[in-house]
Parts: C-alpha cells; sequence; structure tokens
C-alpha cells in the first residue's frame, strides 16, 4: 500500500468527518437545511427527502452489520445511464466498468476477476429473481437501469436474505409499484454522441384493491468504435392486488430483445493510439452478442401475525442467445425457481430481537450448439451440448439486542449445487463426443456479527462470514475424461466499518480481509505442476482493502460526494504465481462530484474519475494497465414541476485511456489483446416529463 498514493482521497475524508467535530454546534445547526437526496449511503435514521420506498430500503439494510448500499433512481436520472456501472457508480467498493454495448465488467472484494467475459461471482437480480444462470454465469445486457425504483448492493457476505455464499455477493434491482412510481405517467427522451437515441416510458395508477406500472425502454447506438452498432428494446409490468395491510400478491413479466456489435479487446498500444478500431478478425466474422429473454415471477407479502412476514415468489425464465465469435454460439436456457422467507420480531428471553430463514431453489437447463462462423452467420454444426444446473440454499440470520443500542447477530447458510452436463457426437466433427457426466457440492457457511448504534443513529459494525462459490460449467471444461477435478471457492471474510449521518455529512468507511482458498483463477496447463485446465484453483490468496464513501452537503446549495476503494489481492505463496499480486483491479480507485443547485432550479456537478495507479495484467505480474484521470460535467434544469432537462458530458478533456481488460497469465508469452478503451469525449442530452 502507497501512503502516498492514498493520502489524497483519504485526506478529504477526513478532513470532511474532523470538520463535522461530531458535535459542532455551527454545522449541527445546518442539520435542518436541505438533506442529502439520491445518497446511496445506508444510515439508520431515516432522511426525510427520501421517497417513502427508499427511505424504508435503507433503514431495513441498516440492520444489517455489514457493507451495504441502496441507489435511489433519483441519483442518476439527470444522467445519461445506460447501463449498469453507470446505476453503480456512486456505490462505495464496488468496480463497475463498461465493456462494449451494455456488458460491464463487475467485480467486488475481487470477485470474478479470473472470468474475461460474463458476471461471476456476484448475484444479479431484479426483484430477487436472477439473471444468473442455474450455476452462477450471468449477463449484463438484459439489466434495464431505467426501470429500477432503487437498487440493493450487498458486499463481502452480506446478503444472506438471498440465500448468497458469494465473495461478491448482490446486486438486486428493485421495480415500482403503482404505489412507489414516481409519478402516474413519464416520458423521457435521451439522445447524443455516436448516434445514440433512447426512449422511456412508464405509466402507473391506483384503482381500489389493484395496483400496476408499466415500463418500455428502446434504445439505437451508432457506437464509439468500429463494429458496436446496437439496438434494444425492454418492457415491463408489475401488477399488484392488496387483501389488506402487508398482504398482497404480485405478477410481474419483463422482457428484452437486444442486438449488439462486438469490437472487442485490443493491444495496448492499440487501445491508447486508436481506440475506435476494432480487430480485423473481428469485422471479418462479424461478432455480436444478440439475445431474447422472457422473465416471469409471481411474489406475495403477506403478514402471518403482528410479528411474522412472509415473503415469497415462484419464477421462471427463458433466453434465447444468437452470439457469433470464432463460432456462433447458438444456445436456449430456461430457468426456474421459487423462494421463501419469513421475517420476525420479537422477544428472546426478554431481550428485543428479529430474525429472517428461508429457502431458495433454483433449477436452469441450457440447450448448446456451436456452429461454423461464416461472416456472423451459422455454417455447419460443430458441437452440440446440454447442461443442467441445480441449487439449493437454506439460509437464516437473527439479532439479539442484549443492550438498547448492541446487537448480536448470528447466521449462515447451507447449500447445494449440482451440475449435469451431456454432450453430443456431431457426425462428420472430429473431436466431438458423446458423454454424460455430473457432479456435486455441498457446503455451510457460518457467519457471526455485531452493530452497534448510537441515538443519532450513527452505527458501527464487524462481523466473519464464510462464502462458497461452486465452479460453474465453464469452469468445469468438459472432456472425454470428465469434468477438471476443481473444488468450490472459499472464503472467510473479516469486516469491520461505520456508517452514519452527523450534520450536513454522511459517511460509510469499511475495512475487509477476505483469506480465500482454492480461487478459481487462470494457469497454463502443466501437468507436472498438476495443472490439468486453464481455469483451475489456486493456491492461498488475500483480498484486503478499504471502501469508503462520503456525502457532503457544504452550504445549502453545495453538495460534495466523494468515493475511494484500496484494493490489496494478491497471492500467499501459490505454486506457480508465488506471492505476486492479482490483476484486473486497480490498487485505488476515486471517485467525486462537486453539485451546485441554484435557487432558480438549475445544477452544474462536474466530476472525476481516478484511478490513481497502474494496474496488473498478468498474474506473472509483467504488464500494467496505466493510471488514468477522466474528467465528467453533468448539468440540468428543472424547467417546472414535472419538467427537467439535463446534459451529461463524459470525458470532458477527451483523454486516451483503458477502461478495463482481461488478465492473462504471462504477458511475456501469452497474447495482449486484452484491453478496452475508455470511450472518448461524448455528450449526451435528454428531457424527462412527468404527470
Amino acid at each position: 500500500m502507497s501512503l502516498k498514493t492514498t493520502a489524497a482521497p483519504c485526506a478529504l475524508l477526513l478532513a470532511a468527518l474532523s470538520t463535522t467535530g461530531w458535535a459542532s454546534p455551527a454545522l449541527v445547526q445546518q442539520a435542518s437545511e436541505p438533506a442529502v437526496l439520491d445518497t446511496v449511503i445506508v444510515t439508520a435514521r431515516r432522511n426525510a427527502d427520501d421517497p417513502a420506498v427508499v427511505a424504508e430500503a435503507r433503514e431495513r439494510l441498516a440492520r444489517t452489520p455489514g457493507a451495504v448500499a441502496v441507489v435511489s433512481a433519483e441519483s442518476y436520472a439527470d444522467r445519461y445511464a445506460p447501463n449498469l456501472a453507470d446505476v453503480l457508480r456512486d456505490a462505495p467498493g464496488v468496480y463497475a466498468q463498461k465493456k462494449w454495448g451494455g456488458d460491464i465488467r463487475l467485480s467486488i472484494r475481487g470477485s470474478g476477476i479470473g472470468n474475461s467475459i460474463h458476471n461471476r461471482g456476484t448475484l444479479l437480480a431484479q426483484d430477487g429473481v436472477p439473471f444468473n444462470e442455474a450455476d452462477g454465469f450471468g449477463d449484463f445486457q438484459l439489466i434495464d437501469p431505467l426501470i429500477a425504483r432503487y437498487t440493493e448492493v450487498y458486499k463481502g457476505g452480506n446478503a444472506l436474505r438471498f440465500g448468497g455464499a458469494l465473495l461478491g455477493v448482490a446486486i438486486n434491482l428493485v421495480t415500482p409499484t403503482g404505489h412507489t412510481a414516481t409519478s402516474n405517467l413519464s416520458l423521457r427522451l435521451d439522445g447524443g454522441s455516436y448516434g445514440t437515441v433512447r426512449a422511456h416510458a412508464e405509466v402507473a395508477g391506483v384503482r381500489g384493491d389493484w395496483d400496476g406500472f408499466a415500463a418500455v425502454t428502446g434504445q439505437s447506438v451508432d457506437g464509439w468504435r468500429q463494429q458496436s452498432e446496437g439496438k434494444s428494446l425492454h418492457l415491463s409490468a408489475n401488477i399488484g392486488r392488496s387483501f389488506g395491510q402487508d398482504r398482497e400478491v404480485r405478477l410481474l413479466v419483463s422482457g428484452g430483445d437486444i442486438h449488439q456489435e462486438i469490437p472487442g479487446s485490443v493491444s495496448l498500444s492499440g487501445a491508447l493510439t486508436d481506440p475506435t478500431a476494432a480487430n480485423p478478425g473481428i469485422i471479418t466474422l462479424n461478432y455480436q452478442r444478440n439475445m431474447q429473454s422472457v422473465r416471469t415471477t409471481v411474489q406475495t407479502r403477506w403478514r402471518l401475525d403482528p410479528s411474522t412476514v412472509f415473503e415469497g415468489a415462484i419464477y421462471g425464465t427463458w433466453k434465447d442467445l444468437d452470439h457469433p465469435i470464432f463460432q456462433v454460439i447458438d444456445q436456449e436456457s430456461r430457468n426456474y425457481g421459487a423462494f421463501g422467507r419469513f421475517d420476525w420480531q420479537g422477544q428472546v428471553f426478554g431481550l428485543r430481537a428479529d430474525a429472517f430463514y428461508g429457502a431458495w431453489y433454483r433449477q436452469g437447463d441450457l440447450d448448446a450448439k456451436q456452429w461454423g462462423n461464416l461472416a456472423g452467420q451459422q455454417n455447419g454444426l460443430r458441437a452440440r451440448s446440454f447442461q443442467n444446473g441445480k441449487g439449493l440454499d437454506v439460509f437464516g440470520e437473527g439479532r439479539l439486542f442484549v443492550t438498547d443500542r448492541l446487537a448480536l447477530v448470528a447466521g449462515g447458510t447451507w447449500g447445494r449445487a449440482e451440475r449435469d452436463y451431456q454432450s453430443y457426437v456431431v457426425p462428420g466433427v472430429s473431436g466431438t463426443i458423446d458423454l454424460t457426466v455430473d457432479k456435486s457440492f455441498d457446503w455451510f457457511a457460518p457467519r457471526a456479527g455485531l452493530l452497534w448504534e448510537n441515538e443519532q443513529g450513527d452505527q458501527v459494525f464487524a462481523n466473519v462470514t464464510r462464502s462458497v462459490e461452486p465452479p460453474n460449467f465453464s469452469a468445469l471444461s468438459p472432456t472425454a475424461a470428465g469434468y477438471q477435478p476443481l473444488v468450490p471457492q472459499e472464503a472467510v471474510t473479516w469486516e469491520i466499518g461505520t456508517r452514519g449521518r452527523r450534520g450536513p455529512v454522511t459517511w460509510d468507511v469499511t475495512a475487509y480481509r477476505a483469506d480465500l482458498d482454492h480461487e478459481l483463477l487462470n494457469f497454463v496447463v502443466n501437468a507436472s505442476l498438476g495443472i490439468p485446465a486453464s481455469t483451475f484453483n489456486a493456491g492461498p490468496t488475500v483480498h484486503q482493502g478499504i471502501e469508503a464513501g462520503l456525502d457532503w452537503r457544504i452550504a445549502p446549495q453545495w453538495r460534495l460526494r466523494q468515493t475511494y476503494a484500496f484494493s490489496d489481492f494478491h497471492f500467499d505463496g501459490d505454486k506457480v504465481y508465488g506471492d505476486a499480486d492479482l490483476p484486473v483491479v486497480p490498487p485505488h480507485l476515486y471517485r467525486a462530484e462537486l453539485r451546485y443547485d441554484h435557487p432558480a432550479g438549475w445544477f452544474l456537478a462536474p466530476g472525476v474519475e481516478w484511478s490513481m495507479a497502474d494496474a496488473w495484467v498478468d498474474y506473472a505480474n509483467t504488464l500494467k494497465s496505466p493510471a488514468y484521470t477522466v474528467a465528467n460535467l453533468n448539468m440540468g434544469w428543472t424547467v417546472r414541476d414535472g419538467l427537467t432537462v439535463f446534459a451529461d458530458v463524459r470525458n470532458l478533456f477527451d483523454d486516451a485511456y483503458v477502461s478495463n481488460f482481461s488478465a492473462v497469465t504471462d504477458a511475456r508469452t501469452a497474447s495482449t489483446a486484452v484491453f478496452f478503451p475508455g470511450e472518448g469525449r461524448s455528450a449526451y442530452v435528454g428531457v424527462r416529463m412527468s404527470y
């Protein structure tokens, strides 16, 4: 850890906290000024300016003795936010960077860094229903940020409500209902650089015991780089029937149709000197990622008695993927499942207590075909397989208040995962085989912690949590000999932190250390070292760091938002990589935005993203991706109630930089065309209308 590099953001955070004096009369008096609306920081004390549904979510997550966040739709309403990276921009400790179209790289505390594509190590969900396949693999393209009323972020083993025991844990987008939508009718139009046009409309209402919400989002983009044109259409509906207080049943349906060209990754020099170019081979093969999806859920929230509420759902999803790359990947998947959870509040031995407990079952199958690629079209069947994944989590967590302010927390999850796979001989195609193989994994992941809260709602928390991630089908990589001999990735994470609000300052600071065994990472196949596959279990690794967020209302019209993440991820005596640092996630990442709101209704908000140190590209630590600083500018004007216009300028000074990249084993011998250029200067304007 470099003290010099860390000094700048830490000084800002500490200066702000010290300025409050924790009891400074001058600043405490300012608490009556406009509060910090649309912050992502969770506090136990309700913010009067938060929409009721968002305030309730923050209060609920504040019961967690660990790192969590809530991102309200208001936080990005006046920005061009086409993907999940824009939604999570201000969440402390979340590394989310755009690659192309709606695809991003997401890593929380180093989750999934061994994957060059797709999501691994984090549950992505909408209203509790996963975007992940049953084996844990997930896509980002089907997510429409504009239909989220708010987004819950759980880090480091703190998502036991979802049965999760993953290192990165969970991100859950919660859609509006007829009761929680911001208006009865809302229209939005965005447009700008690279031929971008996006239109969004939603309608909501309540009639007697019924309520409903429906939305549609359509987008067309020419793209900044070659081979990056995209079109998408998202539809969503949420219909509910109330049967009294805390008793309802609802039907949720959503669907997406995405057509997206892929520009691919390039060399480091290419990313910095010719960033708009795509690899010529990718253009020839017409790389794309096109998919259609339908998701259906029946949910209920039902109060059983004054102390107990049940929440549950059954769901089914369907997805069709057409994915021309080196071959044309042709897949159809079906996933379904059910979950139920009880929330209880009462007393144990005369002491205040609360708890939740439940179970989640999921199953999914996938028909996969691979075809020869002729300029993006299918050209002869090359491979055919079928895979079926199952998962079951039984979980629970309880809090016991040993004093009015101190709660002891304990819980855990028992999980089981099954991986069934079949491949088939394709006549005339060498290397294809008839194969049937299956494997199952079982585990128990306990958790313990404490949560202290003062009279003002400020909190201090600590916990220790075990996490387990079984390998997915891609990692198991079956051959004629069956699955690769992989075991689940395991971790024990220690965490301590504080969050709260004092006068004009809202803060969230967490320090953590995760000791991992069998982390799923990249290797060169080497039989003499006992490494039979390119994705294999590493020796011990350590993921540790600091996540900090500060929201400071400097004056009634001035507001400073800052986040900082220090990430120290490294091997601990691995037989191949020794004590080398892990690649991909930059060691220091700082984001800040200073916003001025004028009484006339307009605002101006310059911002910066600063990756302060080079990040390793390879596990052997021979190549780095350069640090960067990118300036942005957001501005807008509330013309009248229900009418707002805004502008969003990205990469204000048109700097060439690498936004993210994939890891390689050793840059001295492996191909290093793994870099994704950050977009050049771009500008978007938009208008929002509500009635």
